[in-house]
């Protein structure tokens, strides 16, 4: 890696130009290992401070960076700054938009601070590379602009993205969209908050980023990226994970899982986690303090393909009533917060101990020089611990990882679920899982509950949506055209069989991710085989579709309290009841802002379906009735 005096022949925007001919120096990145190398390069005692001079303050460390045996370990010296703050994209620019513009937020027009952006840059020693948002051949082509210092931000992105060498980049290459990182005017325009500020151009996306927590911008922001050039496109960036599932006796099935942050999507991906003997806590009574555990000797095997971000580009669509995905990402972001002790993931622990390549780590107590290990979470203050602990993992490490569109067969919903007891009702009224009308499953992502308890975010208060598909947070244009395409998506893939799986509780069980790896388990041994119409009922609450009247998995039943909560004793039909208009009425509250002109007629219909207190079977009359039922 080397410091350069010219720009190597890269075809940069003006504005990136002015700003690097006029700093003290800047280097292109080439490779990971030269971003490796910038994140420590100023250690002192083995620790690498980036910090900033902020007017008004004084000198201040946004982060500790240190090389540990197993790639680089970052940390924040704020609890606020370990997670994503749900509330920090703003738009800077005039095209359509359903977010907060700039200028509505803080009262005067983006430009100057552009502009004060761009000066600070031109003080600074910096550091730039370029990718392929999305990690695809055709992404749009990206420049990074970040200090130098905050090298450990600018790997965590190339992890994320891929990085490219300047040096033999086709001729083609020019930027669509450019990244600049300024850390400190979250402090002095922002007051100490993360933001993220789009701009969006005929020729150029321009990024924002005023923080240094990867999730808002490095990732999310990204992935704001992606979701504008399918806007554009008629395509959608889904938020998901999506593995093949193999069963012992080899059939395979493909499911993909969407859902809010801390919906489940990384640990669909995860093998099931198992008591010290063995067996399989399939739930803790809140109440009664019992355990039911469950034996299964044999798990499937898994293939990973996507982790949180899956292209359903136009290109890959086969017409043959499925959907087809790839990843949109070189690497994952795997939150560990519930790995707390050794041996609780053996494969993911093997995976992060002793990596074929460098990882970064973020919010993971580990001194220079040691092996960073993912049960070692930094503490948020004495005594407890950071909810948020991550590693970014390169795909090509994961094994047994799927290159390339996949064709996916059940596609998946997971709502993160607080208890609910006759003492305290609650919404946590789902069952292990749940089979959904396609019209139904569309309203889950309209709405995409953020859920109990979430680990990935600054915490909100009661209930909240994270969105259309879940990955509204993340997009910047308007509800309504992302309603419409997901509506499309489900009209185009008829064969698609729809479920809905919560995590954390059912009803009043303390369950963590259980439900989900049983479905998944369950279903894959189902092989191509569906439900029959006498296999399911109509659950007690519409929203939640059909619930199944019993289950058996390797000869062991399901107790019907798991499938159906409004039976538990604990529970019992009138704190179901009230689950079930809390359920309902965020439902309509949230529903009612996508009732634009230019919404779809059809989705008209099934949000008025809603409104109306619709039953199951409407839901089921009005898209795809065949696919719900197998054929007797």
């Amino acid at each position: 890696m080397a410091v350069v005096n010219e720009i190597a022949g890269l075809r940069l925007p003006p504005d990136v130009l002015d700003i690097i001919r006029a700093c003290p120096g800047f280097t292109v990145a080439q490779s990971i290992e030269d971003l490796i190398e910038l994140s420590t390069r100023d250690a002192v005692n083995g620790i690498h401070e980036v910090a900033y001079d902020v007017p008004g303050k004084g000198r201040v460390v946004e982060a500790w960076v240190c090389r540990v045996r197993n790639g680089i370990s970052a940390n924040y010296p704020e609890p606020y700054m370990r997670r994503r703050d749900p509330d920090c994209m703003v738009i800077a620019d005039d095209l359509p938009t359903n977010k907060e513009r700039f200028s509505e937020r803080f009262g005067y027009d983006f430009a100057e601070l552009r502009q004060l952006t761009f000066d600070w840059l031109k003080t600074q020693e910096l550091a730039l590379f370029t990718f392929k948002a999305g990690s695809v051949a055709d992404g749009p082509d990206t420049v990074v602009v970040a200090p130098a210092n905050a090298g450990f931000f600018a790997l965590g992105l190339a992890l994320l993205q891929d990085i490219l060498n300047t040096e033999t980049l086709p001729r083609e290459f020019k930027p669509e969209a450019v990244i600049y990182v300024a850390p400190p005017f979250r402090h002095t325009h922002f007051g100490g908050k993360q933001f993220v500020v789009h701009r969006r151009g005929p020729e150029l996306y321009e990024m924002f980023s005023y923080n240094l927590y990867p999730g808002p911008s490095a990732k999310k922001g990204v992935y704001g990226v992606l979701i504008n050039l399918g806007e554009q496109e008629d395509w959608v960036t889904a938020h998901c994970s999506t593995v093949q599932v193999i069963t012992p006796y080899d059939n395979k099935i493909t499911i993909m899982h969407e859902g809010a942050s801390g919906g489940g999507k990384s640990e669909m991906l995860e093998q099931m986690h198992r008591e010290s003997d063995g067996q399989l806590l399939l739930g803790e009574n809140v109440v009664t303090g019992e355990r039911r555990l469950l034996t299964l000797p044999r798990g499937c095997s898994l293939r990973p393909v996507t982790d949180d971000m899956a292209l359903c580009h136009p290109s890959f669509q086969k017409g043959d009533g499925k959907l087809v995905v790839t990843d949109a990402e070189a690497a994952w972001f795997v939150r560990v917060n519930h790995i707390q002790r050794y041996g609780t993931d053996p494969h993911l622990e093997a995976v992060t101990i002793h990596p074929r390549e460098p990882l970064l780590f973020l919010n993971i107590d580990a001194a220079p020089g040691s092996t960073a290990l993912i049960w070692e979470h930094i503490e948020d203050e004495p005594g407890k611990r950071c909810p948020n602990p991550r590693v970014i993992i390169p795909r090509r490490i994961v094994p047994g990882v799927v290159d390339g569109p996949v064709r996916v067969d059940i596609r998946s919903f997971g709502v993160r679920t607080p208890p609910c007891t006759k003492e305290k009702p609650t919404y946590g009224i789902l069952g292990l899982f749940h089979v959904l009308p396609p019209a139904l499953a569309w309203l889950w992502r309209l709405v995409a509950p953020r859920g109990h308890d979430n680990p990935s975010i600054v915490e909100t208060e009661g209930m909240s949506s994270e969105g259309v598909g879940s990955y509204w947070p993340f997009a910047t244009g308007r509800m309504v055209d992302q309603a419409n395409l997901l509506l499309k998506q489900f009209q185009d893939t008829p064969l698609m069989r729809q479920i809905l799986v919560p995590n954390q509780h059912i009803g009043a069980w303390r369950s963590g991710f259980m439900p989900q790896w049983l479905a998944r388990e369950y279903l894959a041994r189902r092989g191509g085989a569906w439900f029959t119409a006498e296999q399911l009922t109509p659950a007690r609450c519409p929203l939640l579709g059909y619930a199944l009247k019993t289950l058996m998995i390797e000869g062991q039943t399901i107790t019907n309290w798991f499938l159906r909560v409004d039976r538990q004793p604990e529970v019992g039909e009138e704190a179901y009841d009230e689950g079930a208009k809390i359920l309902a009425d965020f439902f309509r509250r949230q529903l009612q802002q996508f009732l634009e002109p230019d919404l779809d007629s059809l989705g008209r219909r099934i949000i008025e379906c809603c409104l109306d207190g619709g039953s199951v079977e409407d839901y089921r009359n009005l898209l795809h009735p065949e696919s719900v039922f197998l054929e007797e």
